[in-house]
């Protein structure tokens, strides 16, 4: 039927955004939003080809380092799991003072930062643009302070150019790639996926 027989191999695609390039604009993904690329992971499992999808896409979180999460009410419940496996992975956790309040009620060692608008330094601009953090979680909901503070955080990152996550489930992949003991990946030649070789 002009299909090529099927292969003992996974492909995940992932969008790419330019959002470097385009100065002052807010990072958050919405329906009407278009990706100006697309980028495929092909593997011989599903973690693998994740773990290359998001390594081109720039969303590859390092195997050490740090994180700013600042996650809306409506999503804490379902970061948990996520927030363990980053503190299991050995990250330094920083987050905003409600995300920082749940997390300590997890038992789990967080450091507080104030938003943007706070006056205290260093904030979460801060600490994203002086390099503390290789990355960020922030979800979206609230006020209107809320939701500007959102975009300074992801403005930030993107022009420090680290993973930015708007997205649980994107995070929640990036950081299962991690307690997996890092991306378990295949690299080979293309004639290798196509099944030529062995």
């Amino acid at each position: 039927g002009g299909l090529w027989k099927k292969q003992d191999l996974v492909a995940v695609k992932a969008p790419v955004f330019s959002m470097a390039k385009l100065t002052g604009v807010d990072t958050y993904l919405g329906p009407e939003m278009k990706s100006t690329g697309e980028v495929m992971g092909i593997d011989k499992t599903f973690s693998a080809a994740v773990a290359k999808a998001l390594m081109a896409s720039g969303l590859m979180l390092p195997e050490k380092g740090s994180i700013l999460l600042s996650i809306a009410d409506r999503s804490k419940a379902e970061a948990v799991p996520m927030i363990r496996q980053l503190s299991e992975a050995g990250y330094t956790l920083y987050a905003t003072s409600g995300t920082a309040a749940m997390i300590r009620g997890l038992d789990i060692d967080v450091t507080e930062v104030p938003k943007a608008h706070e006056t205290e330094h260093p904030n979460t601009v801060d600490v994203i643009t002086d390099g503390t953090v290789n990355a960020v979680v922030n979800t979206i909901e609230g006020d209107r302070m809320s939701l500007e503070d959102g975009f300074e955080i992801r403005r930030a990152a993107v022009d420090m150019r680290i993973p930015c996550y708007t997205s649980l489930d994107t995070a929640r992949v990036a950081v299962e790639c991690l307690s997996s003991g890092g991306a378990q990946y295949n690299v080979r030649p293309l004639s290798w996926y196509r099944g030529d070789m062995v």
